[in-house]
């Protein structure tokens, strides 16, 4: 008996079916360093709202899976989000870790961005360091103009004491001058 001609032609449609579906099959999974990368770079310019979102998004997840990729996502996020979502404390406690600059990429790319975080808290003690030296240089310098203030006060005062007395010398001197007779 001969075959439906249908059959063959389903068997060529599984075939062809099967073989779109191959490329997929076959190419490796996407990048989870590169996913991350390029969700932290997409939110760096998102609305705040949305960044807002994605990070309780990738906190919930992390909750959730504290796996590699939720840890690396969490933390990518919480180091490149503006303030005040930014957290580099919680970033680099989640990235400690994971970073390995000699280990697979996302071993890379957590010490990468963890010297990333170490550097821009550094930078953020520094600038503190050197606010509170400012402030304490401007309260010295506020005491110093107050108390030269006070001495160039004291000085005028004395100064106007002793114009005071010329004055009184001079009018006398003056009395005395009109009025040679009269007693000073």
């Amino acid at each position: 008996m001969k075959a439906p001609p249908i059959l063959p032609a389903l068997v060529v449609a599984a075939a062809l079916a099967g073989c779109a579906e191959l490329p997929a099959i076959l190419q490796p999974p996407v990048d989870q360093v590169d996913s991350v990368i390029r969700e932290a770079t997409h939110l760096a310019r998102a609305p705040a709202a949305d960044q807002k979102a994605a990070l309780a998004a990738a906190q919930q997840a992390f909750v959730s899976d504290s796996g590699t990729f939720n840890r690396l996502r969490l933390a990518a996020l919480l180091a490149s989000l503006p303030a005040p979502l930014r957290d580099d404390v919680r970033a680099g406690e989640l990235l400690e870790p994971m970073a390995d600059s000699s280990g697979a990429a996302t071993g890379r790319f957590a010490a990468f961005l963890a010297t990333q975080v170490a550097e821009r808290q550094r930078v953020a003690r520094e600038i503190d360091r050197l606010n509170k030296e400012k402030a304490a240089s401007e309260r010295e310098r506020q005491a110093a103009d107050k108390e030269r203030d006070k001495r160039e006060e004291a000085l005028r005062q004395q100064l106007e004491a002793l114009r005071a007395i010329e004055r009184g010398i001079l009018d006398r001197e003056e009395r005395l001058r009109r009025n040679p007779g009269a007693k000073p």
